[in-house]
């Protein structure tokens, strides 16, 4: 069997298309049918069923996905081996970043992996937690940091660390439909978070889920003003007066305009024992890899220096 037939057919199965694959494999999609078709026809098995919806594995399919899988762990391995003779981490990795954690970490932890892993090569990509999960699964990602995600099938994940999160507010003016207030920076109680109108990101972000949740627990809704995807957008919104936000203080820090805003944390979040509400509100940053795929020896080294830059950066002042 050809090793390319392998990855060929490995990556249809996992992204359950032929397109999509070809777009990730950077080959022609006739190219890509005809040798997954290929190796079929030497093993004398159907491998996928094809359908207008995209492809399927057979149940001969089921079983090579599992040994494709292992062997191309097994060659990348190899490969790995092979650079320590030369004294050196080698082979890809890809990492997914959420925006605010992009802004800060992807400079210092790309410096640091060209010290570290000279012969590796490194990707980096921002998204939002659910898509990057969804690639981890696939392999388009080999590590992944997320925000607040819950367990999963597939997915490992470790705590890394735990940011305050804060009503952001634009100084000095008011906001869009809330109550005139004199500036404070005192921890605005959780209970009344409801009154202010919140430009928040859509379902399923991590924080605006947590805040529903918590405000569930309580009987109460958060107040709606504008729904946006995108950190600068949300902010650019609140200096113009449109509402206020829930933000992580580096979200606020790294944004080029701190002075504009002024930040409040939110107490009374259930701990995490689920006793009193007397905790600040939190959000909880995961690193999370597939328990499908063994991490290589490059990928077992990039987590680490993920976690030792990350958290180089966090007990920095400022």
């Amino acid at each position: 069997m050809d090793l390319k037939q392998i990855e060929y057919f490995v990556r249809v199965a996992e992204l359950g298309s032929f397109t999509r694959a070809s777009v990730v494999l950077d080959i022609a999609q006739p190219a890509l049918s005809r040798q997954v078709r290929l190796l079929e026809v030497e093993l004398r098995q159907n491998l996928l069923v094809r359908n207008g919806r995209g492809a399927t594995p057979t149940e001969a399919g089921k079983l090579l996905l599992e040994h494709g899988r292992g062997i191309l762990h097994q060659v990348e391995r190899a490969r790995e081996e092979l650079g320590r003779v030369r004294g050196a981490l080698a082979g890809r990795v890809a990492i997914g970043l959420p925006p605010s954690i992009a802004k800060v970490l992807t400079v210092p932890l790309t410096r640091a992996f060209r010290v570290k892993m000279p012969d590796a090569a490194l990707a980096i990509s921002e998204g939002l937690s659910v898509a990057m999960r969804e690639s981890l699964t696939t392999g388009l990602l080999d590590i992944a940091l997320l925000y607040n995600t819950p367990p999963a099938p597939g997915i490992e994940i470790t705590a890394l660390l735990e940011e305050d999160l804060f009503l952001v507010q634009r100084r000095g003016g008011a906001q869009h439909g809330a109550e005139a207030e004199p500036p404070t920076d005192a921890p605005l109680p959780l209970s009344d978070l409801p009154r202010y109108p919140l430009v928040i990101p859509t379902r399923p972000n991590s924080i605006r889920m947590l805040v529903e949740s918590e405000l569930a627990a309580r009987g109460k809704r958060p107040q709606i003003s504008l729904e946006i995807d995108g950190v600068a957008a949300i902010l650019d919104l609140v200096a113009d007066g449109a509402g206020c936000a829930v933000l992580p203080m580096n979200a606020v820090t790294t944004s080029g305009k701190s002075e504009v805003f002024s930040t409040r944390p939110i107490q009374g979040a259930s701990n995490d024992d689920g006793s009193g509400d007397s905790a600040r509100l939190r959000s909880k940053l995961y690193l999370a890899v597939s328990s499908q795929r063994p991490a290589t020896l490059t990928q077992q080294a990039m987590a680490e220096l993920i976690r030792t830059t990350l958290m180089a950066l966090y007990k920095t002042p400022g």
